[in-house]
């Protein structure tokens, strides 16, 4: 049977891990941004008109304001499908952010199991020991850091917001780009602490155990002279 202590401390990183995979899967379907801009016609400098988009990972919604010269509102907006009919650097950051949140899943996913089979059993020198929680924990914090990069490089530097106008409305020119990050994008954060904790809380007992086993087997010249005369 396994000690409390390592009981407490398996299970406490599995808990948080399960705690990440919630935030990021709730993250993963709601708002990651909104961005309003001012709009003109092609052969207008007059920026008459504005967008306004509210997107997350698949979907958003957009409202125009004479854009250039139509008005919509509350009109649905398919992320990819509104990228992929312009191509470049958008729609491949974009790709590159969802893919790169599912392999997070996974991570936390395994990291879960690993956690949960070492709460019960001693895989101790396999790669089901805490070393695949490590790899597990650890690949979801790369990535997920990776994906929160990319997104504000993606929406700040590549443009993407003015693509997914565009996309609907070719002949039209925008300025002023306001960019405001929602809450989908900010639980990437709380999650990729979860993640590092998780990993922390098995290193504390790894290292506890460690110490206490070296102590265990210190060469007997350290013991005490009246021990060693029997």
């Amino acid at each position: 049977m396994p000690s409390t202590e390592k009981l407490l401390h398996f299970l406490s990183s599995s808990f948080l891990c399960v705690g990440g995979v919630i935030l990021l899967g709730y993250g993963m379907s709601t708002d990651w941004a909104e961005a309003e801009m001012e709009c003109a016609p092609m052969d207008s400098n007059e920026f008459k008109g504005s967008s306004s988009l509210k997107i997350g990972l698949f979907n958003g919604t957009e409202s125009k304001i004479s854009c250039p010269r139509i008005s919509k509102y509350n009109e649905k907006v398919p992320v990819f499908d509104r990228l992929v009919k312009l191509s470049g650097a958008p729609i491949i950051l974009h790709a590159l952010v969802v893919i790169l949140l599912g392999l997070a899943l996974l991570g936390s996913a395994g990291s879960i199991l690993v956690a949960l089979y070492n709460s019960f059993s001693n895989p101790y020198q396999t790669y089901m020991g805490p070393i695949g929680l490590y790899t597990c924990s650890g690949l979801s914090v790369c990535v997920a850091s990776l994906a929160l990069i990319l997104y504000v490089s993606n929406a700040y530097l590549g443009e993407m917001f003015q693509t997914l106008v565009k996309a609907d409305t070719t002949q039209v020119k925008l300025q002023n780009v306001n960019i405001k990050l929602h809450v989908g994008f900010f639980l990437l954060i709380p999650y990729i602490f979860l993640n590092v904790g998780a990993i922390l809380v098995v290193y504390l007992y790894v290292h506890a155990a460690y110490t206490r086993r070296k102590e265990q087997e210190k060469p007997t010249e350290d013991a005490p002279k009246e021990i060693m005369m029997y």
